[in-house]
């Protein structure tokens, strides 16, 4: 079921969000439900308090082949290097901005079956992760933002690119 994507200032999105202590049926819906959200709005990511549940549950797709892993109590065990990249944001729409973040992490969550999994991302994949944990803290990317692009400017960007 694809739900309503809190948009910002609502609250919930800066309240650090609730350890998932049992996956239960409710938890595999939501999951699912947060997945078809993402692709709907054509998301590289989403967290739960952005459908509006304060749980600390997190998707992303990573790499080329946009490989889903979902995350479940994630906890970020090592990070290390810089790059700043412009990111955007489902709750923000039409807003994208420089964002500094470190270029690898290291993580730990649980799966939909209760396994535990460690996971290293570098680049793209780092910041797409460490985004979407940020949002389980409360904390908003527009707060990290160093210039904002208007979507004029990125068109501009993507067709320089293509050529």
């Amino acid at each position: 079921m694809i739900r309503e994507i809190v948009k910002h200032p609502a609250k919930i999105l800066t309240q650090v969000c609730e350890e998932v202590t049992e996956i239960n049926e409710e938890i595999i819906t939501l999951l699912d439900d947060m997945y078809e959200t993402m692709v709907e709005y054509d998301g590289m990511g989403i967290a739960a308090p952005q459908v509006n549940v304060p749980l600390r549950i997190a998707l992303v797709e990573l790499g080329e082949e946009r490989t889903l892993i979902e995350m479940i109590n994630p906890t970020v065990i090592e990070t290390s290097g810089s790059s700043v990249d412009i990111e955007g944001c489902l709750s923000f729409p039409g807003l994208y901005g420089e964002v500094e973040r470190p270029s690898y992490v290291k993580i730990e969550a649980h799966d939909r079956y209760g396994q535990v999994y460690q996971l290293e991302a570098m680049d793209y994949d780092a910041r797409c992760i460490l985004h979407e944990i940020d949002h389980l803290d409360g904390i908003l990317f527009d707060s990290k933002i160093t210039r904002i692009y208007t979507e004029e400017e990125l068109e501009e960007m993507f067709e320089e690119e293509e050529e």
